[in-house]
């Protein structure tokens, strides 16, 4: 079948570095085209994975979709709407970066283009500040932008509160790839050294998106299936990777509280030091196995080195 998408900007690539998938739809419609039917690119753009559906029919189908979330199962207090979206931005009330010339920041409610979004909302739990999130078959990141260099990455902190997993979620699958917790670092880095791959998903995020894929991205997750330590590569892009601090179901429902290293992650994720820190996000989605998820976040902190 003829391929109507035609997409010249993307850079070409062999067979063997675009993978299986995208190899043979590379032979079957030519290197400068994309498939009639759906196309899904999955990548994280500034600590957040778009799954981009082209074709006519697919793009309906998102248009359609829609799932409202159920009443809450775990009692909550949260702050009305009309002052919950202003104070979500400014939460913490303590600064995230708190170098003395840090540059003020705010945490921005990151949607995608025909997702459902997850919900975030202020609120109290256990006596603790939190931001909870109720995600329904839906995607979206709370997000703040940042410009740490490298020789100032110290200590994250952050704490999560989780009730239940995801049964379905295996972050090393692209069809099942969903979290009830994230907390996604981006870091910039010298993009001469992506791969053809790499490139041309940056390529084609940007056309769609305005943003390129990041240099890196990396993820603190909690995982039903890998033991704490793990690091798990993201199955489209090995610029993107997840090392599991909590496994299993032992601390569910209770607060759970982190420290991490961040160059040492980083270096233990990706082999090599650590670029300047451009975001932290907060990420819970379940769009990939079409669940609902709850969780609550703890305010996250940076401590300068």
């Amino acid at each position: 079948m003829t391929c109507p998408f035609a997409a010249p900007s993307l850079p070409q690539a062999p067979d063997h570095e675009l993978g299986p998938s995208l190899a043979s739809q590379h032979r079957r419609c030519g290197p400068d085209t994309v498939p009639d039917a759906v196309f899904f690119a999955d990548s994280l753009f500034f600590g957040r994975r778009i799954r981009l559906v082209l074709g006519a029919s697919a793009m309906a189908l998102a248009g359609c979709m829609h799932l409202e979330l159920s009443a809450p199962s775990e009692p909550s207090t949260p702050m009305e709407p009309s002052a919950s979206s202003a104070a979500a931005a400014n939460w913490p009330q303590q600064p995230v970066d708190p170098r003395p010339h840090a540059p003020a920041a705010r945490w921005e409610h990151y949607t995608l283009p025909g997702k459902t979004p997850s919900r975030y909302s202020v609120t109290r739990k256990d006596g603790r500040d939190a931001m909870v999130v109720d995600a329904a078959s839906s995607v979206s990141l709370k997000r703040m932008r940042l410009q740490v260099p490298p020789q100032d990455l110290g200590t994250l902190r952050f704490s999560w509160q989780v009730p239940a997993l995801i049964d379905r979620a295996d972050m090393a699958r692209a069809d099942l790839d969903d979290s009830v917790v994230r907390i996604v670092l981006v870091f910039d880095g010298d993009r001469q050294r992506f791969s053809a791959r790499n490139a041309m998903l940056s390529e084609l995020a940007r056309t769609l998106t305005g943003e390129e894929l990041p240099y890196a991205t990396l993820m603190y997750v909690w995982c039903n299936r890998r033991a704490a330590g793990e690091v798990i590569a993201n199955p489209r892009t090995d610029r993107i990777r997840k090392i599991v601090v909590e496994s299993g179901t032992n601390r569910l429902g209770q607060w759970i509280d982190y420290e991490r290293d961040i160059r040492a992650d980083y270096e233990k994720a990706f082999g090599e030091p650590a670029g300047a820190l451009l975001s932290v996000a907060l990420m819970t989605d379940t769009d990939n196995t079409r669940s609902r998820a709850r969780a609550w976040y703890g305010p996250v902190r940076l401590e300068p080195r």
